[in-house]
């Protein structure tokens, strides 16, 4: 009776551990998931901004934009809402260069439909014109008064240095996410246009008429390779 029930015991116990091992060696075989696995160490993205946040944003860009608009734009848009990635942001104010008009009035038109449509267009450019018409009227009102004091020549001439260094600033923060992709023709054709524009002193319009087709035929050609 003893040896039944040992032979018995036996027989159980290797049943058990033949399951327990399928099962071990059935587990790699599963299907895998195609969802991605998602990196812990990347930042949430940032939701879709409304109407009101779209109006609010532009208008404080335009309050503080001393020196150009465009370095607050990138600042508030790339790195403090993260509506935009750096790559992004060149891609649209490269748009915002080719249409006619002035960059950053272009840059508000596009970024605002691109997240509201037409309404989020006018809203982004009412914000962004706005605020900068009523101080510059009141601005101009008091120039034509005390236009001729020295001080506030002098006072010009500072605020002008300073928006020359946040565009240089400002150029260098684009000019990093093309130095991260490697070689290619981007650097390039940066390249050529401060050539062709600051050290021969060819016209603009010249200049982009060359290096703009030329560009599109080079990422066109670099995309079928």
């Amino acid at each position: 009776m003893y040896g039944l029930h040992r032979h018995a015991a036996a027989a159980w116990l290797a049943e058990a551990s033949g399951g327990g091992l399928g099962l071990a060696r059935s587990a790699p075989d599963a299907p895998m998931s195609d969802q991605p696995i998602a990196d812990p160490a990347a930042p949430p993205a940032a939701a879709a901004p409304s109407l009101s946040e779209l109006f609010r944003s532009f208008a404080s860009i335009s309050v503080v934009a001393f020196g150009g608009a465009l370095p607050w734009a990138r600042r508030m848009i790339v790195e403090q809402r993260r509506w935009m990635t750096a790559e992004e942001f060149n891609e649209t104010f490269s748009l915002s260069q080719f249409l006619p008009g002035p960059n950053v009035v272009n840059f508000s038109v596009v970024f605002g439909s691109r997240f509201g449509g037409a309404s989020g267009a006018i809203v982004a450019l009412a914000g962004l014109l706005g605020p900068p018409l009523l101080i510059v009227t009141v601005l101009a009102v008091l120039y034509a008064r005390y236009g001729d004091i020295a001080a506030l020549s002098r006072i010009l001439v500072g605020i002008a240095s300073a928006a020359a260094g946040l565009l240089i600033a400002n150029v260098a923060k684009m000019f990093e996410p093309m130095l991260r992709k490697g070689l290619h023709f981007g650097p390039f054709v940066a390249a050529a246009g401060f050539i062709g524009v600051a050290l021969m002193q060819w016209p603009l319009p010249l200049v982009f008429a060359v290096l703009a087709p030329a560009s599109v035929a080079l990422a066109w050609f670099g995309m079928r390779r």
